[in-house]
């Protein structure tokens, strides 16, 4: 069976635990194939700092900041917070089937991110070496990527209407001093910021970046086996406690 390149399943899965996304994630794509529609699950997570894999050292586990879950990840890049109000989208992509490298995919989240914001009246850019979406310096969008034989894992986060003091006990991006907003303190107190609406206009950008015409609704997470899970993505290691230090 070909599927075609503009297939995208499209999953509205709203609040979902770090954990369960991630493992979900890897088992999809160990045992996606050739004919695996290429997927977007779009959400939000509880509270939860992670770290990427260049902080595995830092985390040596599995801990907490501040009472906050700490969980470490398998994408790239450094520490970040996710909750609510701000909007994860998982990209499940075949980059060879899609004509994609890995810089193009970089480059094609952040202009769709640009042009959703644009569609409040805010102007928003890119920074030299440093990935992600600013507005007048401040980052309002991060990425954070794993690719493995060609797969994508991992994707975007797009701050909608967030607590901003999260990220005061992390050096976000592992940018200190680095300050982060959202949607609804860059519109402005005129313009009013619904997060469901964000979140399908942010499709329809990332549909139209990526050439998917052909959208599929999915709206659960797939159903794996709980031996799958374990055969192909092994459980989360726990440790005792570690807490980090507060700016990590």
């Amino acid at each position: 069976m070909t599927v075609p390149a503009a297939a995208l399943t499209v999953r509205r899965l709203g609040v979902v635990d770090y954990a369960a996304a991630a493992v979900a994630m890897r088992a999809f794509t160990a045992a996606r194939g050739p004919s695996t529609v290429d997927e977007v699950w779009l959400l939000q997570h509880p509270a939860v700092y992670t770290g990427g894999l260049r902080c595995r050292t830092a985390i040596g586990g599995r801990g907490d900041i501040n009472g906050v879950p700490l969980v470490a990840s398998d994408r790239g890049g450094l520490f970040t917070w996710h909750g609510p109000g701000q909007i994860v989208a998982y990209l499940l992509l075949d980059l060879r089937r899609a004509g994609l490298g890995v810089r193009q995919l970089v480059r094609g989240l952040e202009q769709a991110v640009i042009a959703c914001i644009k569609g409040y009246g805010v102007t928003a850019g890119r920074m030299d070496g440093a990935p992600g979406v600013y507005v007048g310096g401040a980052k309002i969008a991060a990425l954070g990527l794993r690719v493995r034989r060609q797969c994508t894992t991992h994707g975007l986060s797009f701050n909608v209407n967030i607590d901003r003091d999260a990220f005061a006990a992390i050096d976000p991006c592992g940018v200190r001093g680095l300050e982060v907003t959202d949607l609804c303190t860059v519109a402005g107190d005129g313009c009013s910021v619904d997060i469901a609406e964000v979140e399908e206009r942010l499709l329809k950008h990332l549909a139209a970046v990526f050439g998917y015409g052909d959208l599929r609704p999915g709206n659960a997470l797939p159903q794996l086996s709980a031996v799958q899970q374990r055969a192909e993505c092994g459980e989360p290691r726990r440790r005792a406690d570690v807490h980090p230090p507060a700016a990590v």
